[in-house]
């Protein structure tokens, strides 16, 4: 009879597990080599080397350093958006804006200290303030977000956003508090992903009653 042999996890769960591993580490060392010695003084070789692996290796997993530096950033937005198109038809705009932030916010804490301390979250957004190339990909990246977020606001209400200038103004309007919030949080003592979720929820609490309306009602 054969000696049994102990059971192992699938190959490619392994092989996905370490390659998650390997990118996670890429981006805690680049975000913690950028915000030390900053952006542009910092190398791929660098980033590489502090994790161990060849620059062939670096780019497998990003094109250049812009990507690593995002990186975090876009999982947050990822997250926002799913939670968007999951809300309910039956709420107005401006609520399942509202309440997808929030829910994502829920969770978004354990996702961003799954790769980085949230601490270090704060650093890279001061970073990215404070570094000229960087900022204007920020700009362009939120330019491109807010589209995306526009026109599935226009697809949830039935609307035409060539037409109808509503999904534009109103994620506009929130999008500029985010970034607000965003910014009063980075200037601020406490870095906690509670603090984030509190600032955001004051700001768009002021927001809601001077936007937030029946748009059926007024077509």
């Amino acid at each position: 009879m054969a000696t049994p042999t102990p059971q192992t996890a699938p190959a490619g769960g392994l092989r996905e597990r370490k390659k998650q591993r390997t990118r996670d580490a890429l981006i805690r060392a680049a975000l913690e080599l950028f915000t030390e010695q900053g952006y542009e003084a910092t190398t791929v070789d660098e980033i590489a080397e502090a994790v161990d692996v060849s620059q062939r290796t670096y780019f497998r997993y990003f094109a250049n350093k812009e990507d690593v530096a995002f990186a975090v950033q876009e999982m947050v937005e990822a997250r926002f958006m799913a939670e968007l198109t999951a809300r309910p038809a039956t709420e107005a705009p401006l609520t399942a804006l509202r309440s997808a932030v929030m829910v994502a916010w829920d969770d978004i804490g354990s996702a961003i200290e799954s790769v980085i301390p949230v601490e270090l979250h704060m650093r890279s957004y001061q970073m990215i303030e404070s570094t000229p190339a960087l900022m204007a990909v920020h700009l362009r990246r939120s330019s491109e977000l807010e589209e995306q977020i526009a026109r599935l606001i226009a697809r949830r209400e039935g609307l035409d956003v060539a037409t109808d200038p509503r999904p534009r103004v109103l994620v506009a309007a929130f999008c500029g508090v985010m970034r607000v919030a965003g910014k009063i949080w980075g200037e601020g003592p406490d870095c906690t992903v509670a603090s984030i979720r509190e600032l955001t929820r004051s700001y768009l609490d002021h927001m809601a009653p001077a936007i937030d309306d029946d748009w059926h009602r007024t077509r």
